[in-house]
């Protein structure tokens, strides 16, 4: 099997590093762009020594549309830099006609909205954790909810490094709302991401999310179940970036060639 061109998208970033490591490493991809916020001291380097791996031969550039046009027909842009770079990057792959997938976290549901309508133009995959264990978990959440019945309480805890900037993390927020679709229940009004004071007694449906920041850590989710007398725990802890790069890899690869719609890892591992 052809390894499939990507061009990197935050190539700087320790994400984008690992990305580009993975790629060259493995069979399913190889990099052929690599874009940086203008003005970054790392223009022009080769985006393999930056990752610690051979030089490539490819140089990290500001310009986005550049990249394309360096790059060979229809190499797929991965995208780890900040909402509204993400938002402008899918825009910009529209007009291109070139693929994109898209970890980028903390997207506001407008943004989420955009992407949808430019979906239509490009393939575009989106999902706010690349790592296959957690989209397997996912599955498993709304199992669980369905099976145990409204007699469980649903509470997700995550847990993420200090430098994270959005809370409750994307994936959290994910789970939340698989388990709110098994329960039959309206994220909107079910959600609660905080509680102090004199809150009175849980209403039924309700789905707690909790987030805590401190330290390295890269990423840890629990979705307790509680019911009477006992409670079930459903556990993803990442402890390593590579988790999520080798699964953007995996992504990219798979969107190589696809028509345009909305994807999501699901799609990429057969879930649905």
């Amino acid at each position: 099997m052809s390894r499939a061109p990507i061009i990197v998208l935050g190539a700087g970033g320790r994400m984008g590093r690992r990305i580009v490591a993975l790629a060259e490493q493995g069979s399913e991809a190889r990099v052929v762009g690599a874009v940086e916020i203008a003005g970054s001291h790392l223009m022009g380097q080769d985006v393999g020594e930056l990752a610690g791996v051979p030089l490539i031969g490819v140089k990290v550039v500001a310009d986005f549309a550049a990249a394309v046009s360096g790059a060979e027909q229809g190499a797929v842009a991965v995208d780890f830099t900040q909402p509204e770079a993400a938002v402008e990057h899918a825009r910009q792959a529209a007009a291109m006609c070139t693929p994109i997938v898209i970890g980028t976290t903390g997207l506001t549901r407008e943004q989420k909205n955009e992407l949808e309508l430019v979906s239509k133009r490009t393939p575009l995959l989106l999902s706010p954790n690349m790592s296959i264990g957690i989209h397997v978990l996912r599955g498993l959440v709304g199992e669980a909810v369905r099976k145990l019945g409204p007699g469980f309480d649903v509470e997700i805890v995550e847990v993420h490094h200090n430098r994270k900037k959005d809370a409750p993390s994307g994936t959290a927020l994910a789970l939340a709302e698989e388990a709110a679709a098994a329960a039959g229940v309206d994220p909107a009004t079910a959600f609660v991401q905080s509680r102090q004071g004199l809150v009175g007694e849980r209403r039924n449906g309700e789905i707690g999310v909790v987030a805590v920041r401190g330290g390295d850590n890269i990423g840890e989710h629990t979705v307790m179940l509680l019911g009477t007398g006992e409670r079930l725990e459903l556990i993803h802890r990442a402890s390593s970036r590579d988790c999520l790069a080798a699964g953007a890899v995996r992504a990219a690869a798979w969107l190589h060639g696809k028509t345009p719609g909305l994807y999501s890892m699901s799609d990429v591992l057969g879930l649905r």
